[in-house]
Order: C-alpha cells, then sequence, then structure tokens
C-alpha cells in the first residue's frame, strides 16, 4: 500500500480523447498501467492538465473509480474538485469523498478574485465538507489570484487540509510556506522547471506535468533530490530541462498530449476551445521528447 504522505512524484495526468471527443477508456487503462510501472507516486484525475473544464462529471466519475480499481493502491488517487464557487465545491468535495480516493486537489477560485479572507473561507467550507485529505492548489497565472504563505498557513491548521500544490516558482514563496505552515504539512512543488529546487527549500515532492511524458526520470530525480543526493538529481534535471520548457510552448495540455501520441500511448484528441499542438511547434517539441531520452512511434 502507498503512504498516506503526499511526496514524490505525482502526475496531473491527462484524459485521454479518442477524436470524436469521446474519452478513450483502452487508453486510459493503458496511462494508468505507464504510471504504474515508472515510480509515479499518485494521479491528479481531472486536474487543468486532464482539461477539467469540458470534462463532465459523469466522465470524471467513472475515470475516478477506474483509475482507483485499477491502481489498487499502488498509488494515490487525487481528483480535481476545486471551482470558482464555495458551494459547487463544497458539494463535489462531499461526492468524491465518497469515491474511494486518497485526496482531492482544490485549486484557488478563478476570475472572480476573492480576497485572503475570501480564500481562506473558501476552502475551511470545502475542508469541513471533506472526509478526505485536501491538498490546497496555488496557481495565479491560470486563476489571477495569489494565495499568500500567512493564508496557507492559517488553512494548514484546519482539519483534513494536509498539502499544497504550489506553482508560484519562486525559492522564497517555499521557504516562507515551509516557515510559517506547521510539521506534517506537505508542501508540492507546481511547477516542473524548478522542482528539483523546491527540494531543497521544503517540498517532499511535486505534481507534475512532465512526468506524463516521463515518469521514470521525474521519479527518479525526486527521489535522489529527497535524499540529498543532488548531484544525481541535477544530472536528469538536465535531461529533462528542455521537455519542462516545450511542455508549455503552447497552452498545457496541449504539447504533452501531442507527445503522448507520438509515444503511442493515446490519440491525442482535445475538446474546444483547445485545438492540436500548431505544426510549427512539433520540431520543438519532438527534439525535447528524444533529449530526455524517450522513445517516440509517431
Amino acid at each position: 500500500m502507498v503512504s498516506t504522505v503526499f511526496a514524490g512524484s505525482l502526475v496531473a495526468i491527462v484524459t485521454p480523447l479518442l477524436d470524436d471527443g469521446e474519452v478513450d477508456w483502452q487508453a486510459w487503462a493503458r496511462l494508468v498501467d505507464f504510471h504504474l510501472q515508472n515510480g509515479t507516486t499518485g494521479l491528479v484525475v481531472g486536474g487543468t492538465t486532464g482539461e477539467s473544464p469540458t470534462i463532465t462529471e459523469a466522465e470524471l466519475v467513472e475515470m475516478v473509480r477506474r483509475a482507483r480499481d485499477q491502481a489498487a493502491g499502488r498509488m494515490h488517487i487525487i481528483v480535481g474538485c476545486g471551482t470558482s464557487s464555495t458551494a459547487s465545491t463544497v458539494e463535489r468535495v462531499r461526492l468524491y469523498s465518497g469515491q474511494g480516493v486518497d485526496g482531492v486537489l482544490l485549486v484557488t477560485p478563478a476570475y472572480n478574485r476573492p480576497t485572503q479572507q475570501g480564500l481562506f473561507l473558501h476552502f475551511e467550507a470545502a475542508a469541513q465538507a471533506a472526509r478526505v485529505p485536501v491538498i490546497l492548489y496555488n496557481v495565479p497565472a491560470r486563476t489571477a489570484v495569489d494565495m499568500l504563505p500567512e493564508t496557507v498557513a492559517r488553512l494548514a491548521r484546519v482539519p483534513n487540509v494536509v498539502a499544497i500544490k504550489e506553482a508560484v516558482p519562486s525559492m522564497q514563496r517555499f521557504r516562507d510556506l515551509a516557515a510559517q505552515c506547521p510539521g506534517g504539512f506537505s508542501l508540492l512543488s507546481g511547477d516542473d522547471a524548478t522542482a528539483r529546487e523546491a527540494m531543497s527549500h521544503g517540498a517532499s515532492g511535486v505534481i507534475s506535468v512532465t512526468a506524463n511524458v516521463a515518469p521514470a526520470l521525474m521519479s527518479r530525480m525526486i527521489l535522489a533530490a529527497a535524499g540529498g543526493n543532488q548531484t544525481s538529481a541535477a544530472s536528469i534535471d538536465a535531461q529533462l530541462a528542455q521537455l519542462h520548457q516545450a511542455l508549455f510552448i503552447e497552452a498545457n495540455p496541449i504539447p504533452v498530449k501531442w507527445a503522448l501520441e507520438r509515444m503511442g500511448l493515446i490519440r491525442g484528441g482535445l475538446r474546444l476551445p483547445l485545438t492540436r499542438l500548431a505544426e510549427q511547434y512539433h520540431a520543438a517539441v519532438k527534439a525535447a521528447v528524444l533529449q530526455a531520452g524517450i522513445a517516440l512511434v509517431a
């Protein structure tokens, strides 16, 4: 059985879609196996990388059920439940708390730009409704609101709130979080390019986009960093550096789905308003995948 502590290399997993936009269930099983075989410690299902804005509730429930049953306790299953409405977030937390998952990931509300007190009350309400651990998610580049360390520290003392995925790529941010949050509260990097460095400033792992393509390398890099082997961690990270950048050459998950399609793992379908990777970026993403030592079949 996996540990109850959120650490290591977790993947913000893509949602595989057929060309007609339907979920590809065969590819979903293939991806779960891919991560089980390559050291991933947890799947974050229905996050931004999983195209959460366009995935239906019924589809998400089924993805969670299938991943949970297939993983059979060998890695964490975490589901993205956050919305811009506190009421709907609470409702979703209640729903997925009963689905046998190991935790819920709650992103800061997008677009309505709450105050720090509004953020605290939003997450407090969700945590009170939860029957599983809650992971906060701060990603101001997407949501237009930044949850500050002082607010996170308050929330870290709320029952059920156990971790944060912090996507601000600042080591001062991680130092502040580590200094202000209580012991046992997990800091997870939400930025692949700085995840290794974040491990030296209090992070216990990463929720990764890169791990979709290179799960074994991400797992090895995070394990090395956690064990204090900075030389090994830096060497692996250098191999992945080009990939960290290329997977955001267009909006996530456009490039990562193109790469996974070329690896033969998925068909590469997306739902509008997302579109397939522009041809002018194919060479750059391909070069980054090859630089990481990943084989392509197409």
